[in-house]
């Protein structure tokens, strides 16, 4: 059976945030952030936002899209490691919201790499038969563990929430391959203290790790796909870095322009990043029928995941 997506959506906070309104608040300047991340600003969401509220939107939006309803639904998962509380599960409010029934629903942490996790586990339903349809959100509300006067770390996040449909589409249409990976290890270089709940991130060996990683992660995804990157229409990193980014995309020989740049106006997402800029590039026309695209991202875990994937129905 070839698995697929039948619909994305995002959602986005309203309130925008500068770099330079940051600079009103740490010491920091536009030009350094930009020229070193290619973040110009973010999206924070208000206090009475909740992470679920974000994969609400989300996940209507996908499933319009789809033109399915809630009920439609066999299975919910949520990437995501800023639930609203440790449980309930995103994934279980979000079925009562949605009105989806006694579906089964849980959370999927892997931090940034958590939306393919969550993709690749939906797959494995699908193909089995146990399940039929499965929406998968990665969301994140990054803003309320982010310590706001560590230079280092507050410029890099944003807060949202992107979904897929997924479920079985026509043969050679869909994932075609993937791959997931984990390094305990380098778990201590980006985690949330237990004593501030603020996020950390080694930024210098995270770096390093990741201009490795999604490199080799898309090119191997690809060949086990039975193509060459030349094949490769269009590239979806995760939207962590515009550096990291660029090493992937020179990595598989890829135009500027086929590759999704979201991070400029939303900065790091986490797990939403990798669904918003797939949403956003099917919305604009960016992405069409028979296009083989590569998705690859990386985080905290330390984890990482790629899928080749043709687009369609």
């Amino acid at each position: 059976m070839s698995v697929g997506l039948l619909g994305t959506g995002h959602y986005v906070p309203s309130n925008v945030v500068s770099n330079k309104d940051l600079e009103k608040i740490v010491d920091t300047n536009d030009e350094w952030i930009r020229t070193r991340t290619g973040i110009e600003e973010r999206r924070i969401a208000d206090n009475d936002m909740e992470t679920s509220d974000m994969a609400f939107y989300a996940a209507g939006n996908a499933l319009k899209e789809a033109n399915m309803k809630a009920e439609d639904l066999d299975m919910i998962l949520v990437a995501t490691v800023t639930p609203d509380t440790p449980f309930p599960s995103v994934a279980c409010m979000l079925q009562d919201r949605l009105g989806a029934g006694n579906v089964a629903a849980m959370d999927v942490s892997a931090a940034c790499s958590g939306f393919m996790y969550g993709m690749i586990t939906a797959k494995q339903f699908i193909e089995t038969n146990a399940y039929q349809t499965v929406l998968v959100v990665g969301v994140e509300k990054l803003s309320k563990i982010t310590d706001w006067t560590d230079r280092s770390t507050c410029v890099l996040f944003g807060d949202g929430a992107g979904a897929a449909v997924v479920g079985p589409v026509s043969e050679g249409k869909g994932i075609l391959s993937f791959e997931l990976g984990a390094d305990g290890s380098g778990g201590k270089e980006l985690y949330q203290d237990k004593l501030t709940d603020y996020l950390f991130m080694n930024g210098r060996e995270v770096f390093k790790f990741a201009v490795r990683v999604m490199p080799e992660s898309s090119l191997n995804v690809v060949e086990k796909a039975g193509y060459n990157k030349e094949d490769v229409d269009y590239l979806i990193p995760h939207q962590a870095n515009i550096r990291i980014m660029e090493a992937a995309r020179e990595r598989l020989g890829i135009a500027k322009e086929k590759m999704a740049d979201s991070v400029k106006r939303y900065g790091n997402t986490s797990s939403a990043s990798i669904p918003i800029a797939l949403s956003e590039a099917v919305n604009s026309g960016k992405i069409k029928d028979n296009d083989l695209l590569v998705l690859v991202g990386f985080g905290g875990g330390l984890t990482w995941g790629a899928i080749a994937l043709r687009w369609g129905l």
